[in-house]
């Protein structure tokens, strides 16, 4: 069976707990629906990441929102109950899927939004963070990695894209502590990247969307390469890597149309 069947009913995922919709302005919503707190099990999280695969293959898409269908948690992180009696290789292999949608999210050449508005702790933060930009509701719910209380740590990219985010000495005392924290705290931090009214968040997220879908898809995938993986070397070899993602954009029909539209003094249409 392939993923496309597997999204359209087939045995192994169920649209009510991830939905997927798609727009004709290139931005994708998954909409994760599994009451009441979103908490994943490894069958759950195969499913998100049967949809992230998909939207990778799929040309038309360049910007993907992340989002809860549930009115108080964008995501409560892993079921700590089916934690609690699965054997440590269950664990592993949670941990493991939990992982792979994490990397996913972040090496993907689209962009991915969080669009958050309810409780967003554990692994529920730590995919908000693997996206490239989060944008939240005012609200007086928690952010959180309180892995420390259960004498673990975060195992799916929580300790190193928070310290990326937010800094080490913040990132130390989050971490040590477990402790939780409001959407101001999250904002005053650099976590956040946008705070919306609740009535006004979807749209809000939708026309930051939006406006990055309306760009070139390529060069859309090789700016996030460029940082993503830039950022992490030593500044010859990211400057050999922007050159080289450079170069092989000349020549594409996105650059042409770019081009002749600046020419023109009309707005690009891009395609690829």
């Amino acid at each position: 069976m392939s993923d496309q069947q597997r999204l359209s009913g087939g045995a192994t995922a169920t649209p009510a707990r991830v939905a997927l919709s798609k727009s004709a302005t290139g931005v994708a919503t998954i909409t994760l629906n599994l009451a009441p707190a979103n908490a994943y099990y490894e069958a759950f999280l195969r499913e998100i990441g049967i949809v992230i695969r998909t939207l990778e293959q799929d040309d038309s898409v360049r910007v993907v929102v992340i989002s809860s269908g549930l009115e108080k948690f964008f995501c409560a992180g892993a079921d700590v109950k089916v934690f609690a009696r699965n054997s440590v290789q269950q664990n592993l292999a949670l941990v493991a899927a939990a992982r792979d949608n994490a990397n996913a999210i972040e090496n993907s050449g689209k962009v991915y939004v969080a669009q958050v508005a309810g409780h967003c702790l554990g692994g529920g933060l730590e995919i908000a963070m693997a996206c490239d930009f989060i944008f939240a509701a005012e609200g007086k719910y928690r952010f959180g990695l309180p892995e420390i209380k259960l004498g673990l740590i975060p195992g799916n990219g929580g300790t190193q894209r928070l310290v990326r985010k937010i800094g080490r000495r913040a990132a130390m005392e989050l971490l040590l502590t477990g402790d939780t924290f409001g959407v101001i705290q999250a904002q005053e931090l650099g976590l956040l990247d946008g705070i919306y009214t609740p009535d006004s968040l979807t749209a809000g997220t939708l026309q930051f969307a939006e406006e990055i879908a309306r760009g070139p898809g390529r060069a859309i995938a090789a700016t996030k390469r460029a940082l993503r993986e830039g950022s992490s070397m030593p500044l010859d070899q990211g400057l050999a890597l922007e050159s080289e993602l450079a170069d092989s954009l000349y020549e594409t029909a996105d650059a042409a149309e770019g081009l002749k539209a600046f020419v023109e003094k009309r707005t690009p249409r891009f395609n690829q």
